[in-house]
């Protein structure tokens, strides 16, 4: 498995754990951490041992959004870190109009993880350990079911800087909680607690801050253990039902449930309720 200095990765049976390892700026986003992100999520999609995902953060925070400090849209004193005389001033922003655009950042670093987060054969769990702001809010929206901690809380900060919602968060949250909801929380940037979001719909469950990785687990475990392969149908149907008619949507359920007729799992599940015993998936 894929390891960097920007995530700890560890896999328990079927269960892979990703946790974002920038605890010092509350994992806040960098081009490398997204493109070890992206790699990681990549590598476990072709594993065949890997049947679910959890992301989290390691301490305090679950992601900040993008790192500021780093990213082209701060001032070359931040990033530099240090002063600049007016000739340097004058090189840099020479420099900077060769930069790669935002919209191609975005394009390039940020939405490829989100999508294949989406488009992923796999369930994953995002565990929220505390703030998720930003395009971070978007990473968590992006798994399948959001779990959090208690003190945990989420925060489109887009505006606070003059920016728009980005990697996802403008269809995410639409969807997950209206769009009065969406627009307000998006415009206003007000901090929301985490059972303001478990209120609306925005997370599947709010659990004690002591419980939360033990529970997070408990989830991933059942979930890997679970028919993968119906679960990727779930993803790809939910996925495509946006924007379709009813009819359209009844006919890609019926094209859909014939795939996952023809699994091993599905063999084994009506076995097994009909011998009145648990089911033994093994994803397949």
């Amino acid at each position: 498995m894929i390891q960097s200095q920007n995530l700890l990765i560890t896999q328990d049976q079927a269960l892979l754990t990703i946790r974002l390892n920038r605890p010092s700026v509350l994992n806040a986003m960098t081009d490398d951490l997204m493109r070890d992100l992206d790699a990681a999520l990549a590598k476990a999609q072709s594993d065949s041992s890997v049947r679910a995902i959890l992301i989290t953060g390691e301490g305090r925070g679950f992601c900040a959004g993008a790192d500021l400090a780093t990213s082209a849209l701060a001032p070359s004193e931040a990033q530099a870190g240090a002063p600049r005389s007016a000739a340097q001033a004058e090189a840099h922003s020479a420099e900077a109009k060769s930069a790669p655009h935002v919209a191609d950042k975005l394009k390039l670093v940020f939405n490829p993880v989100i999508q294949r987060m989406r488009q992923m054969p796999k369930p994953i769990v995002t565990s929220v350990n505390g703030i998720a702001a930003g395009a971070g809010m978007s990473l968590a929206m992006a798994g399948d079911i959001i779990i959090c901690a208690e003190s945990a809380s989420f925060l489109q900060a887009f505006t606070k800087i003059g920016l728009i919602p980005d990697a996802g968060s403008t269809w995410f949250l639409p969807r997950l909680v209206g769009d009065a909801k969406a627009r307000a929380l998006v415009m206003l940037a007000e901090k929301m607690p985490a059972k303001e979001a478990e209120r609306i719909g925005l997370v599947y469950k709010v659990v004690p801050d002591a419980e939360l990785a033990a529970e997070s687990l408990k989830l991933g475990h059942f979930l890997a253990s679970m028919p993968t392969q119906a679960y990727a149908l779930i993803k790809a149907a939910m996925n495509q039902s946006h924007g379709a008619s009813l009819s359209e949507q009844l006919d890609r359920e019926a094209e859909l449930q014939a795939q996952a007729a023809t699994t091993e799992d599905c063999r084994e599940g009506i076995a097994a309720f009909l011998e009145k015993r648990p089911a033994n998936f093994k994803g397949r």
